[in-house]
């Protein structure tokens, strides 16, 4: 992405107390494109093809925007994408990842989000509490299905101590439902 279509992506950006400087119409004028939904996925694609970090967060704002995630004909697609993007270690969005899945709620997710729950990207080694593996035992209790629930017992025994006290909570939860 070139520094101007960065620009235009901040535009994206609500501030407090003033909004977005750009609408959503502006903003695919502006940036050329026809459909917000499908650059997202596009811009998304090649932050990865590319392990680009900064160009990640960008897409992540325009996914954000245009609501890609909602998007049934997409969601494969951005599945597998925010699948791998939890394993990577090029990137600083593991939390927005994981979170990501949590809204896509998907049985294709457990293994991914089971990961998360004890490993620790090098960036996030000073968080003793554990919030990605939080985020992802949280996201892992909101998947129907026994996959889920097996990947959340398996917590039980490979998490940190939060990770491991969330997952009881929500196995309890899982037996009362």
């Amino acid at each position: 992405m070139t520094p101007e279509q960065r620009n235009l992506v901040m535009g994206l950006v609500t501030m407090p107390l003033r909004g977005p400087e750009l609408s959503k119409a502006e903003f695919l004028q502006r940036f050329g494109a026809d459909d917000g939904k499908t650059l997202g996925l596009r811009l998304l694609r090649d932050a990865v093809a590319r392990q680009d970090d900064v160009d990640l967060e960008m897409a992540l704002i325009v996914c954000g925007a245009f609501g890609v995630m909602a998007d049934h004909e997409l969601l494969t697609s951005i599945l597998d994408v925010f699948v791998n993007l939890v394993a990577a270690d090029w990137h600083q969005r593991h939390e927005e990842v994981v979170s990501t899945l949590d809204r896509l709620r998907s049985p294709d997710a457990v293994d991914a989000l089971y990961l998360a729950t004890w490993w620790v990207p090098p960036y996030l080694e000073w968080d003793s509490d554990g919030a990605l593996a939080m985020k992802a035992v949280r996201a892992l209790a909101k998947i129907p299905g026994d996959e889920a629930g097996r990947a959340l017992e398996k917590v039980l025994e490979t998490a940190g101590e939060n990770a491991r006290g969330k997952a009881r909570e929500k196995l309890e939860q899982r037996k009362r439902e």
